[in-house]
């Protein structure tokens, strides 16, 4: 797995390549803390490369997005696979996330 970030200020975009498994989960966990606890909670996670999540990647959003909005802030996915997809969707995730289908389309979510 990959992880790359650009900022978009106020948004921090961090765009994931690769699977999402027990073994690269904790990585992607700490990336994203990493951002959260220096103050940049506008998050999007870019998964347009993401091929696969287990469940050990969804526990690493469901952490992202309650420390995201702890600290007033909130976190979105963009360009989500639809496999991926289909996992958010059959774990409920689809109703706690805001999935978008572009990364332009979920950074210009938080303007409204």
């Amino acid at each position: 797995m990959e992880v790359t970030v650009v900022q978009q200020e106020p948004v921090t975009v961090v765009a994931v390549q690769g699977s999402i498994d027990s073994l690269t989960a904790d990585q992607l966990t700490q990336t994203l803390a990493a951002h959260v606890d220096a103050g940049r909670t506008q998050l999007v996670a870019d998964f347009s490369g993401v091929q696969y999540t287990s469940s050990a990647g969804l526990r690493s959003l469901l952490i992202t997005l309650k420390s995201c909005r702890k600290h007033n802030g909130d976190f979105r996915l963009a360009g989500v696979q639809p496999s991926v997809l289909n996992v958010l969707s059959m774990s409920g995730f689809t109703n706690l996330i805001k999935v978008y289908d572009s990364v332009p389309l979920a950074v210009d979510s938080y303007k409204v």
